[in-house]
């Protein structure tokens, strides 16, 4: 009888210990993983704000859209990441085609402009439209007032030589937004034209760095005269009050439709669709505009703030997302951008 009370015990005790770690596990708090690629602040103001509202953890990386890329093809075994949002749509449309994206097709999509909704349909609901911006250029008045520089208004001007050295753009390797000026000139110009042209562009340039997010502050700040970027950026700093001022390319000009997608096998699906329901709600849309980040919201259900630049006066070009958004196209014309443009002396 002893024996057998003792044994009794012995497995009470080893099932309250066993249950002990799956009960705190089941109290903890639902998390999301993210990547976020768009405007630091937004990224971080809306896991907060997410979080606060509705008690689930936001673990979020801020990356530019090419790093991103690469690190959902470096986890693609054994993804680490729930939702990826925010930045230029091109490397979004590459990893739906490589197959690291999940359909989502969300039940608001009436909500949403055309141009958020045709994302969806073009990659079987793996990538919807964010937000929209179009490229053109901005420059630190003061330094060009120093210079004695005229203010650029045309790709054209971007070439003359007395711009040496004071223009700043992103690298196309690692930047949606440079991938997106890349295509952007090929369709505009032709190909062969715009690598001439990017040739004589280059010589220009001091420097390319890992992000299109870098032109914005580096012109207001006066640590370049002319950045090119999306124009979204440099009317944030505008709007505070900085020597900025922004132009889009008289020739025309491209534009991105920023990406959202839920990743392949993500661990946190519930947490991950909330998330995703309400960064595409007017109370998610709205925070860009809040934190200056400017771009054309995709939910068409609240007025957006007035500060953000409308898009009629510009002259988009006819972008073709399809194809510049395949993985192949995107490798070609790297390949050859770095082959004969980024080789060359500046």
């Amino acid at each position: 009888m002893n024996n057998l009370s003792l044994k009794h015990v012995s497995w009470a005790a080893l099932l309250i210990v066993a249950a002990l770690p799956l009960a705190q596990v089941q109290a903890q708090p639902a998390t999301v993983n993210a990547i976020c690629s768009t405007d630091q602040l937004w990224c971080e103001r809306a896991a907060q704000e997410f979080t606060r509202g509705t008690g689930i953890k936001v673990l979020q990386s801020h990356k530019a859209t090419g790093e991103a890329a690469a690190q959902l093809r470096a986890e693609a075994a054994n993804p680490k990441t729930d939702i990826w949002w925010g930045g230029t749509g091109d490397p979004y449309l590459q990893a739906a085609e490589l197959g690291l994206l999940e359909p989502y097709r969300p039940s608001y999509l009436n909500d949403l402009h055309g141009w958020s909704v045709r994302q969806y349909a073009m990659t079987q609901n793996m990538v919807g439209g964010f937000y929209t911006s179009a490229i053109g250029f901005g420059w630190n008045t003061e330094l060009l007032r120093k210079k004695k520089l005229p203010e650029p208004k045309c790709w054209s001007d971007m070439i003359r030589p007395e711009y040496k050295g004071d223009i700043e753009i992103s690298h196309p390797a690692s930047s949606g937004t440079a991938y997106t000026i890349l295509a952007g000139l090929v369709q505009l110009m032709g190909e062969e034209p715009a690598f001439d042209y990017m040739k004589k562009l280059h010589k220009n340039i001091s420097n390319y760095t890992r992000s299109g997010q870098a032109q914005a502050p580096n012109v207001a700040k006066g640590e370049v005269a002319i950045g090119i970027s999306f124009i979204f950026g440099f009317d944030g700093w505008r709007h505070n009050k900085y020597p900025v001022k922004t132009v889009a390319p008289c020739e025309g000009t491209s534009y991105e439709v920023g990406g959202i997608a839920m990743v392949k096998g993500q661990r946190n699906k519930d947490a991950a669709r909330r998330y995703y329901d309400w960064l595409m709600s007017p109370q998610g849309q709205a925070i860009g505009a809040q934190v200056n980040s400017l771009q054309v919201p995709a939910n068409k259900t609240f007025k957006p703030d007035p500060k953000i630049p409308q898009l009629d006066s510009v002259r988009l070009i006819k972008y073709d997302f399809e194809k510049y958004g395949k993985a192949a196209e995107r490798r070609r014309l790297l390949e050859r951008w770095t082959k004969e443009v980024e080789s060359l002396p500046r």
